[in-house]
């Protein structure tokens, strides 16, 4: 069996692959379909791209630059293995021939090493350090697409979404927590099409299990959680328990992130209403405990009753940045915040936990006043819709600053989409007074403590 996550089976001759991958790209841009020729991952990594709409020739955004991506990167739990990469890599880095580059959980470059030449090559697509990598901003490529599917991933070529990345091929392995299993970013290897051969996925592999030994081994156990949560940006919940992973199903993810944020206990009237307020019958009960006996085989004594409760502290994801929020830390806040609450979820109280941590967090990054903050938060999925951050960015901007027409976009955008009047922002006069105007309407427009996006307009609408 063919190993997919291999961008070649041994033996295929690299020209001839090039060339059928590129006429499936070409096609599939035209007509929406994928052939046959395409490996699944990549199949999928293209249709995710397309649906965040990366363009053929977009350039990678840059997040950090100068001393705010130095000190990012020096508290990043990576920057402690960063002498094992270079010692297992670096020959490869600066063979004249690869890059060396480890990413951040969003996909943000850390840190991008090699030859100056072949660094010089890199930079012409914004392969540095500080600029995203996502698949939502660069398109197919293995750092990306390995943070998404949580797997080594070579990808060869044209099997790249953006045009511009074409010429490289690149094999990227994710690393997380040993301890709560949590995802710290990825490690990559780039270069020509040799890189195609599996010894580079192997390499890449082989580098992160040897640096997730590292950090298991120098940080006390003692000073991390035995067991965490983590349901941000997960439609499915992981538990990990003394290290061994869990994925729980979609309604078991509700009762855990629930018991997790009610340590007193919730009892089964109170549970039964958390999870399915006003659909619940007299069904309902039955349902509930048929879950909980469910999940208590796959947790065991972590489950208690009467009431039901969590019998041993569990960390979360959502504590994490609610702490953050709690003691005025912005940044970490943000970092903390990977996405919306089990964002499929329709339980009552999930859907009230996750529209309070938002909200917090949001009001944080407006509150703070930073670019960078309200830059970041503006590129995310759950921010990209979010009219008053776009706004708020908008008037940081000085006036003939050269990044100032992608956000003066965006707000014409927005405001077009809500119905709103202005949006053009054409000096500061009238930036201000566009901004005091639309302070108004984001108040009347604002529905039950949210705010306004596109999802939100759209359901007003229905």
């Amino acid at each position: 069996m063919v190993n997919p996550w291999l961008a070649m089976a041994s033996g295929t001759d690299p020209a001839e692959r090039t060339r059928d991958v590129r006429r499936a790209h070409e096609a599939f841009l035209t007509e929406g379909a994928v052939s046959p020729a395409v490996r699944p991952v990549v199949a999928e990594s293209w249709r995710r791209s397309a649906d965040a709409r990366v363009t053929q020739e977009c350039k990678a955004p840059i997040d950090l630059t100068d001393d705010a991506l130095d000190t990012y990167r020096a508290d990043h739990p990576l920057a402690r293995v960063m002498p094992l990469f270079r010692e297992l890599l670096g020959t490869i880095a600066y063979d004249g021939a690869h890059l060396l580059a480890v990413c951040d959980e969003q996909g943000r470059l850390l840190w991008v090493e090699g030859h100056a030449g072949v660094r010089n090559r890199a930079e012409g697509m914004n392969f540095v350090a500080g600029a995203r990598w996502d698949e939502r901003h660069a398109g197919t490529n293995a750092p990306g697409t390995a943070l998404t599917v949580d797997h080594a991933v070579q990808i060869f070529a044209t099997e790249h979404f953006n045009r511009s990345v074409q010429p490289w091929t690149c094999a990227a392995a994710p690393l997380h927590d040993p301890h709560t299993g949590r995802l710290l970013g990825a490690v990559d290897i780039t270069g020509g099409d040799h890189l195609a051969a599996p010894h580079s996925l192997a390499l890449v592999q082989a580098t992160a299990r040897a640096a997730e030994a590292q950090l298991g081994a120098e940080v006390p156990r003692k000073r991390e959680p035995r067991i965490s949560l983590t349901a941000l940006g997960r439609d499915e919940a992981l538990l990990v328990v003394d290290g061994r992973r869990l994925r729980l199903g979609r309604r078991h993810s509700e009762i855990m992130v629930l018991l997790a944020g009610h340590p007193e206990g919730l009892s089964g009237d109170r549970l039964t209403l958390e999870l399915y307020g006003p659909r619940a019958d007299d069904r309902s009960p039955v349902t509930l405990r048929a879950e909980l006996s469910r999940l208590r085989r796959l947790v065991g004594p972590l489950l208690g009753s009467r009431p039901y409760r969590l019998c041993t502290p569990v960390r979360t994801d959502l504590a994490d940045a609610a702490e953050a929020l709690t003691s005025g830390d912005a940044y970490t806040a943000v970092r903390a915040y990977s996405g919306p609450l089990l964002p499929l979820s329709e339980a009552p109280g999930v859907c009230r936990m996750r529209r309070v941590l938002e909200d917090g967090v949001r009001r944080a990054v407006l509150s703070h006043g930073d670019p960078e903050l309200l830059r970041r938060w503006a590129q995310t999925p759950w921010g990209e819709d979010d009219l008053e951050v776009a706004e708020a960015l908008l008037t940081i901007i000085p006036a003939h600053a050269p990044g100032r027409a992608a956000p003066a976009a965006r707000v014409r955008r927005l405001r077009e989409l809500y119905g709103l009047p202005g949006g053009a922002h054409q000096g500061s006069h009238e930036g201000e007074a566009l901004r005091h105007q639309g302070g108004h309407e984001h108040g009347a427009l604002r529905q039950g403590g949210g705010h306004l996006n596109a999802t939100s307009a759209q359901r007003g609408r229905a």
